[in-house]
Order: structure tokens, then sequence, then C-alpha cells
């Protein structure tokens, strides 16, 4: 009895962080869809006669150096963090599979597509999507291909991994051995065994693709300047961050909330879809 009851205060104290994760993570949506109903002010518009305003309340977050107000910029930056992150979700998870399911499936073509993931992996993420942008131009489309890029070959490797050993199961034989085509092999029997590490996967590229964003956007490399983006006004505010730094620190604020909510989901999920857990006492 006491070994459950101790089970159930630690899956009541575990429960805590990832209801303050869900709430992070809808507050953040909310106020990226209703971004124009919640402000007055133009995100792009300068406006050198507000330059550099502290908080009021008129300026809830202050202004910028062009007079822009942080607080509109950076709850339309939350518009663009999500697109962004959500996008490159889509992308590498389904390039990844695709990767996965062949080089897992068939042996002729594993050794081939692994050497070329293995190449992409070599290569630190941060420095290719630079590569990457540096070639194709800045823009919000151009970010989203250079970040989900690095992350292909790791959703790809996960997927076959899980593929391998599927594919030596019973029911998978047998379902070869009745003549079932391969693209119904794949798609019903080997597919739905990768879901649960896939969406676990995926969560954790959310977050690392908002971080990337926020990188290559401060360091220039990200979507246009004037593009409310929270790297673009952290980028903002590094010169005067001495004597306006609330343009880094609210929208810092903003990213680290989101990208730790996005990870403790992704912890949650992982722990929830783990075979070896269940049977435990969670809530």
């Amino acid at each position: 009895m006491k070994a459950i009851s101790d089970k159930m205060k630690d899956a009541g104290m575990g429960s805590v962080p990832v209801i303050a994760g869900c709430l992070v993570l809808v507050a953040v949506i909310v106020l990226a869809v209703a971004a124009p109903l919640l402000t007055k002010f133009d995100p792009i518009q300068l406006a050198p006669q507000f330059r550099l305003r502290a908080p009021t309340t008129e300026f809830w977050m202050g202004t910028d150096m062009l007079g822009r107000d942080v607080w509109t910029r950076v709850i339309y930056g939350g518009r663009v963090a999500l697109l962004i992150g959500a996008s490159v979700v889509v992308v590498s998870l389904a390039v990844g599979i695709g990767i996965g399911l062949l080089s897992g499936y068939f042996p002729a073509l594993d050794k081939i597509l692994m050497r070329i993931m293995d190449g992409v992996m070599a290569i630190p993420g941060i420095l290719l999507a630079i590569a990457l942008v540096s070639l194709s131009g800045t823009g919000v489309l151009t970010v989203i291909v250079a970040i989900a890029v690095p992350e292909v070959p790791r959703v790809a490797r996960l997927v076959r991994g899980v593929a391998l050993s599927i594919r030596e199961e019973p029911f998978v034989e047998a379902a070869i051995g009745v003549g079932t085509p391969t693209v119904k092999v794949l798609w019903r029997h080997i597919l739905p065994n990768t879901l649960a590490p896939i969406i676990v996967q995926g969560t954790y590229i959310f977050a690392a693709a908002m971080l990337t964003e926020a990188t290559l956007s401060f360091i220039g490399a990200g979507p246009p300047a004037e593009v409310p983006t929270w790297g673009n006004v952290i980028a903002d505010g590094r010169a005067v961050f001495q004597r306006a730094p609330w343009i880094i620190l609210y929208p810092g604020f903003f990213l680290a909330a989101t990208i730790l909510s996005v990870n403790v989901l992704g912890d949650h999920l992982r722990d929830t879809l783990d075979p070896r857990n269940r049977g435990k006492i969670a809530l």
C-alpha cells in the first residue's frame, strides 16, 4: 500500500509541470492567433517619436529603437515561431519517415541512405542551416527548409530502427508471405508501430526549430529584419541593452517559456508512450 501511495504522489507531482506546460503553450497560441485583436499597433510600422519608451500603460513592454511596440512585435513573433516550428516538424517527419521506412525495409537501400544521413548528421545543424540560408537567401520558407534538413537524419534513423525490428515480426512475415503489396505492408503494419516515438521526436523538433530560428534571426541569417520574430526583436535590442533591457527580456522570456513547455510535454509523452511504463499508476 505504501508503494502504491508513493507512486500516486510521484504521478501527482509529475502532472503539475505538464499542466503548467500545457497552459503556457495554449496561452502562446491564443496570443499569436488573436494578435490583431490584442494590440492597436502595427508590428512593422516605424514611429521614431516613440523610440525607446519604457513600459507604460500604453506600451506594455516598451518600444524599440525605431519606436515599434515590443508587445505587438512579441505576440506577432509568436505566429512566426509557431509557424516555423510546426512546418519544420511536418517537413522533417514526412521526409524522415519515408527514408527510414525504405531503409529499414529494403536492405539494398539501407547502406546508401544511411551513409547519406550520416554525412548530413556529421555537419552541425546550425552550421548547415546557415549554409543553406546563405545559398538560398533569407525568408521564412528558406528558414523552414534550412532547419528541417538537419532534423531529417534523426527522424530517419529513429524510424529505421523501429522498422528493422518490426520487419522480423511474425505478422509482417505472414503479410509478406501471402503476397501483400509492399506499400500496404509499410502503411498498415510497419508505420503504425513507429507513431509513438515519432510523436515524441516531433515535440523535440518543434522546440529545437523555434530555438534555431531565433538563433538564425539573431545573427541576421533568418527572416528579414522587419519581420517580427523573437530572434529579430532580441537582435534589435542588443545594442541598447543597458538602456532598454525590456527589448531583449520580454521576447527572451516568451521564447524560453515556450520551448520549456514543449519539452515538458515531450518528456511526458515519452514517459506515457514508453511500453516499459505501462502498468504504472499515473494521473
